[in-house]
């Protein structure tokens, strides 16, 4: 097998062909000495925010234990599914009481992905085996699919530095991340799903009329984002999601093939 040798322009110049929202020089600057959230620069406000969303995470996770733990994971008890969704309804109280953390809008979508899963946006027959709940009305599920959907957008609004170069804090940094992907995960599930599956959302969201390509699309760019933000997963992801990487991608080792031969490897 032939090996090629390029320079470290070479490499940009193909990432950029194959994944034409890719730009080296975005990467995110993250500063540890910058307040945790930029919109609550009280310190020890902060701390205390965080540690009442910390127990609240720490009750979810303890009931993902006991889920784990139980004889029937396909079905969870109905306990398990009430104690979840308190756990929704405090990081909604959280969220009311501080509309500008950030952080509790993400987790709360986080959640209601697992109690409804990523195909929330989707009149499907069947709930995939994430969802914790297997039966749900439409009108509950559409309700609960516009406000992950709504949580998300928040976390990503309030967190979204103004200027591209911003540094950010690692906590800023890292729930951006986290929202950008989770973003993309409703959104490339639903891509994979519509063909077959009608769309049934809140007709006042954007994504109302949205097509199978508009949520490639969006997908791969959140994922794109997710991964400027920290996540190496959501990186890969933006690239394999993005329908013109796709394209550019293959032709890109046409290419190479015809210049360099079958057996090219760079």
């Amino acid at each position: 097998m032939a090996y090629i040798s390029l320079s470290t322009r070479d490499i940009n110049v193909l990432e950029k062909i194959k994944d034409p929202e890719s730009d080296p020089s975005r990467a995110v600057q993250v500063d540890p000495t910058l307040p945790k959230d930029p919109n609550i620069l009280d310190d020890e406000l902060y701390k205390a925010i965080a540690q009442q969303e910390r127990d609240i995470i720490v009750s979810i996770q303890e009931l993902e234990t006991r889920k784990k733990n139980a004889k029937s994971e396909d079905s969870p008890s109905v306990d398990i599914v009430a104690e979840y969704q308190n756990c929704v309804s405090q990081l909604g109280q959280l969220i009311e009481a501080y509309p500008k953390y950030a952080s509790a809008y993400n987790n709360r979508a986080q959640a209601l992905r697992r109690l409804y899963g990523d195909t929330m946006l989707l009149l499907i027959p069947q709930q995939p085996p994430q969802a914790m709940l297997r039966s749900v009305r439409e009108t509950e599920r559409r309700a609960m699919a516009r406000m992950a959907l709504c949580d998300l957008d928040r976390a990503i609004q309030l967190l979204t530095p103004a200027k591209m170069y911003s540094k950010l804090s690692p906590q800023t940094a890292r729930t951006l991340s986290m929202a950008h992907t989770q973003r993309a995960a409703i959104y490339h599930i639903t891509s994979k799903l519509i063909a077959s599956n009608p769309l049934s959302m809140d007709p006042e969201r954007r994504e109302a009329t949205w097509t199978e390509l508009d949520f490639a699309e969006n997908a791969s760019r959140d994922f794109a984002m997710g991964g400027r933000y920290g996540n190496e997963i959501a990186k890969g992801l933006a690239v394999s999601t993005n329908p013109t990487a796709k394209l550019c991608g293959q032709m890109v080792r046409e290419a190479m093939k015809k210049e360099y031969g079958e057996d090219v490897a760079v």
